[in-house]
């Protein structure tokens, strides 16, 4: 069996899934199908359909695409049966039932964004950059039962630099686990893949989770030292983004996204956690536990992203400012 001859099923659906995608495609490789999630009401009034990035480009490949509800539904299992695939593929679908990845008799494998098993979970490349680390990769391996769980089949490993914001590392990971993704396949045509069960690669350390991220997940606890503060807001960075209440002086609040930042790591009292310092004109300071973070970029409730500098101009801050710790 050849790459033209193995039937491969793909599942994905965001941006980060595109990619590989694509490489298996425009690499030669006989994708028979795409399984990726329904489209979804947009719009003002939600009377437009949006398919997913996945579908977007499966059509415009021509490729059969299916789009289930329900991953246990019978009509899905019987359309899904008669692809008869070799080898089902999934990067950044949903949890699949075994009735699904015990289907292909070459199995199935993920891609996932981390070293596992380090980050298994929803959003392992934005934990990485919030906890602060200096290293993330991606990790091919086959399903089983518990999520994340399986033999590993190939990992690379990519730094993460002390600037780089979570979009930053989402596009590196995105285009690195495509060529991962058609590296792993060949290795199980050619049969040289040797699973390695993640119990043989427990490290030292505790094992971190990459849970899915939510709204009050993102609020900024500024009691804390100005490193963590930092590593939160660029780990959120583009998206979702960290957020954080802006207190005036009266009392009245203002709901604030934080997009970029900047460190100032010099002492200060820690009674002055969540006070804010500014010159009115260039810079904004939040004072944290150890420092301060001094905001480049921000976003209002119902406005539009835009530099401190603009913030400032349209804002005048006087009186003594502070943020919600």
């Amino acid at each position: 069996m050849d790459k033209k001859s193995l039937r491969i099923v793909y599942m994905g659906t965001p941006d980060f899934a595109v990619e590989s995608l694509r490489c298996l495609v425009e690499g030669g490789y006989n994708v028979v199908g795409v399984v990726t999630g329904p489209d979804k009401a947009v719009g003002r009034h939600g009377s437009v359909l949006q398919p997913t990035p996945v579908k977007q480009y499966a059509v415009e490949k021509g490729l059969r695409v299916l789009q289930p509800e329900k991953l246990k539904d019978e009509a899905f299992i019987e359309e899904l049966r008669s692809l008869q695939a070799d080898l089902q593929i999934v990067v950044a679908f949903r949890m699949l039932p075994e009735i699904v990845w015990s289907m292909p008799p070459l199995g199935t494998f993920n891609l996932h964004a981390s070293l596992l098993p380090q980050y298994r979970g929803a959003a392992p490349i934005n934990w990485a950059v919030i906890n602060g680390d200096t290293e993330t990769g991606v990790t091919t391996f086959f399903l089983k039962h518990e999520i994340d769980t399986g033999a590993v089949i190939r990992q690379v490993t990519v730094p993460i630099s002390d600037t780089d914001c979570v979009g930053d590392v989402h596009d590196r990971l995105m285009m690195l686990g495509g060529s991962v993704v058609c590296d792993t396949v060949d290795a199980i045509l050619e049969g040289k893949v040797v699973p390695i069960p993640q119990e043989q690669m427990l490290p030292e350390e505790e094992l971190r989770p990459a849970p899915k991220i939510f709204k009050d997940t993102c609020r900024i606890a500024w009691n804390r030292t100005t490193k963590q503060v930092y590593d939160f807001i660029r780990g959120l960075s583009p998206y979702p983004a960290a957020w954080t209440t802006l207190i005036s002086p009266d009392g009245s609040e203002q709901v604030m996204k934080v997009y970029e930042a900047v460190k100032i790591e010099k002492p200060i009292s820690s009674d002055t956690c969540g006070a804010v310092a500014t010159d009115g004109k260039t810079f904004l300071h939040v004072h944290t536990i150890d420092g301060a973070i001094s905001i480049r970029s921000l976003q209002l409730a119902g406005k539009k992203r835009m530099s401190v500098e603009d913030f400032l101009r349209g804002y005048r801050l006087s009186g003594e400012y502070r943020v919600s710790i």
